[in-house]
């Protein structure tokens, strides 16, 4: 199994928006970025740091229902 790995945030959020997401503000060191489904709206909250920790992006791909190896290939 592949670990989470620590990354710019610059390269998940082009990773995140090649995966349905759109960026919708930024406020101080936090993205925030949302995704539309029929039903419904999964909005999440990246933090823009260099790197970004391996805990921190594996939450955040939990929130955003988002597989490792689906974002790894998106990388």
């Amino acid at each position: 199994m592949a670990k989470v790995p620590s990354e710019h945030y610059d390269r998940i959020v082009a990773a995140l928006e090649r995966l349905g997401f759109r960026v919708v503000r930024q406020r101080g060191s936090h993205i925030r970025l949302e995704r539309q489904f029929p039903h419904r709206t999964v909005r999440i909250t990246l933090p823009a740091h260099r790197p970004v920790k391996r805990s921190t992006l594996s939450r955040v791909l939990k929130q955003a229902e988002i597989t490792l190896d689906d974002f790894l290939a998106a990388l």
